[in-house]
């Protein structure tokens, strides 16, 4: 594989990661409550683009090229995990009385919640198996094994974790201007309200 197969790969991969969708909006989410929180985040969905890059390396992402029902299960599934994300951001606004800015960062989101909810939404985006799909073969040499698509997929994963903890600084930057009360109350409601579009959008377009 040439260097310059894999910087146009890089160039792909990045391409796809500054295309707004729930990851992003996660990252910049849980980046509201600190920098690390968000890097944790990126981590998590980094590692869902692997757990991708193995399900094409062993053929089980082609079933979602091949089965439209697979397909629009995976969609459904994701769409409901948004939705549920974006209730229990409601839930936790409501148990805080709409107050200020949640001083201990855990009433918003452990790192372990931080993490899983990278990994997971990045696990349920069938558009992540897809892109991998129809573009991983086409940068895999020719006789290359399990390994090269592997390695692709640790590229992708590298590139979206740079580009979402670069991402997740900047929102934690905001912080100052954020952690105003009256700010705080509206984003928790407009992150909730964002969460729930997204995933019953996901379900009502798997239809």
């Amino acid at each position: 594989m040439s260097l310059d197969a894999v910087l146009a790969f890089c160039a792909l991969c990045l391409l796809l990661e500054v295309t707004p969708g729930p990851n992003t909006f996660l990252v910049l989410r849980h980046s509201l409550h600190g920098a690390r929180t968000g890097v944790v985040t990126a981590l998590g969905s980094a590692l869902g683009a692997l757990v991708w890059a193995g399900a094409v390396a062993v053929g089980l992402a082609a079933l979602l090229e091949r089965s439209a029902q697979a397909y629009q299960a995976v969609k459904v599934a994701g769409g409901l995990y948004l939705v549920f994300l974006g209730v229990r951001t409601f839930w936790a606004h409501r148990r805080r009385g709409g107050g200020s800015a949640p001083g201990a960062a855990a009433a918003a989101a452990s790192l372990r919640g931080a993490f899983g909810a990278g990994l997971v939404s990045c696990v349920l985006n069938p558009k992540v198996g897809l892109f991998f799909l129809a573009v991983v073969p086409q940068f895999v040499p020719a006789g290359s094994g399990v390994g090269a698509t592997l390695l692709l997929g640790a590229v992708e994963a590298g590139v979206a974790l740079v580009y979402l903890s670069v991402l997740s600084q900047v929102g934690a930057r905001a912080v100052d201007w954020i952690r105003r009360p009256r700010v705080t109350r509206a984003l928790d409601r407009v992150s909730a309200a964002v969460l729930t579009a997204f995933g019953v959008g996901t379900v009502v377009s798997a239809r």
